[in-house]
């Protein structure tokens, strides 16, 4: 155990949660990358260690499985100590007319999006109140505030996480720990490009960052 704080990065294999666990490692903490993609994460970890960090992979975990998330806080605890910065960032995305989407689809897209981060707190709050001290973000998205056609079911969870974070920053806070939502719009990322060759953006991602006011994704 190091005397840095603990730090799980959700979805830590690529993207945006690549970029946050690599951040959080330069910054100081002890990084635990998490991801479905067990190649991936250790990628991440390995690279955050050559930049002087400290970090592991947690291996292949499905956040929609409590037992798959329980098991791997274990792990960031027998290596780094108590968790006490947790980053929900993992994710699933879809596009599909309203009346196509099956019950298989609209609960796996809750499990990941909803009851992941809700399977993920519940594991690490116990060290937080303990401690006295937390942090925890959840990634949700622009959409889940203005809304987005063909996507009912992806805006529906994240619309979700923002509810909950709102309600478990109220409960938390007085334990001295904060729970804070990001709501990321337009970003580049592996998971926007499989969006786009599967047809969700309906254009390309260039074409579709002219859209943005800064012309970029």
């Amino acid at each position: 155990m190091t005397e840095r704080r603990t730090a799980v990065v959700t979805g830590g294999g690529s993207g945006i949660g690549r970029a946050i666990s690599l951040r959080l490692a330069e910054d100081g903490l002890a990084v635990a990358v998490l991801d479905l993609n067990a190649e991936a994460a250790e990628q991440v970890a390995e690279e955050a260690r050559k930049n002087g960090g400290e970090a592991i992979a947690l291996g292949s975990v499905d956040v929609s499985s409590r037992e798959q998330v329980n098991a791997a806080m274990d792990r960031a605890r027998e290596a780094y100590g108590p968790v006490l910065v947790l980053v929900n960032n993992a994710g699933l995305t879809a596009s599909n007319k309203f009346l196509k989407i099956s019950d298989d689809l609209w609960d796996k897209m809750l499990k990941v999006n909803l009851s992941g981060p809700f399977y993920c707190c519940q594991a690490v709050v116990p060290d937080m109140t303990a401690a006295g001290w937390g942090r925890i973000v959840n990634i949700s998205s622009s959409s889940a505030q203005g809304g987005q056609a063909f996507m009912v079911h992806y805006v529906s969870s994240k619309a979700g996480l923002i509810g909950f974070t709102k309600a478990l920053a109220l409960e938390l806070g007085p334990s001295g720990i904060t729970v804070n939502t990001i709501p990321p719009g337009f970003v580049d990322t592996p998971m926007l490009r499989r969006s786009e060759e599967k047809g969700y953006l309906g254009t390309s991602v260039e074409e579709h960052a002219t859209r943005v006011p800064v012309r970029r994704a």
